[in-house]
């Protein structure tokens, strides 16, 4: 004959799903998929906005360029649309390529406008001086080259700047038309722990 569980096995039993059951969903949350977590949990204290200016350099000609187009334009377009370039570029202190180097730019910028020169700016400022060094920034938005102030969203990032949110302010400072190089300073806003 079988033997029965006793009562004191059972009501242990009992209390252990119970309590799983409640660990599970303090761990899970309500859908099983996503659950709300304490941010001390990460070291994030207070919450502080940086701003800081670079300068990027995008050297397309010479011998050794930063930027290099890794696919032609569609059908000779006008404004390049579908030229797609490849970027490793010097993020300085000051305009002059020979002013102290903080990081490179690196990511890809697409012409994505067929009615005028937009590009699809996708990158991270990799940062390799001072008390960012290690962290980085990401970039991604729209670039109107011709307008004179372009915003454009910083979507993440990492190290210091884990958590990152904020934007960029995009200035035209040097454009050689003939070789296509170019300098534009980068007001960087940013919030992060």
């Amino acid at each position: 004959m079988a033997r029965l569980i006793s009562p004191i096995v059972a009501t242990q039993f009992t209390i252990f799903f119970i309590v799983s059951f409640f660990a599970i969903n303090l761990v899970v949350g309500d859908d099983g998929f996503a659950r709300t977590m304490d941010r001390k949990l990460f070291g994030m204290k207070k919450e502080k906005l940086s701003h800081f200016r670079l300068y990027w350099h995008d050297i397309v000609s010479g011998r050794n360029p930063s930027s290099v187009t890794v696919t032609a334009p569609a059908n000779n377009s006008l404004t390049g649309f579908g030229m797609i370039r490849t970027i490793d570029n010097p993020l300085t202190m000051g305009p002059e390529l020979s002013s102290k180097m903080m990081g490179k730019a690196q990511g890809f910028y697409s012409f994505a406008s067929q009615e005028g020169i937009g590009l699809l700016m996708a990158m991270n400022f990799a940062f390799t001086e001072g008390k960012y060094n290690g962290s980085t920034i990401t970039i991604l938005g729209m670039d109107s080259v011709f307008s004179e102030v372009r915003d454009m969203p910083v979507v993440g990032g990492s190290g210091l700047f884990r958590f990152g949110r904020g934007y960029v302010q995009a200035r035209t400072h040097w454009l050689d038309h003939s070789t296509k190089d170019a300098i534009v300073q980068y007001d960087c806003y940013v919030l992060h722990y």
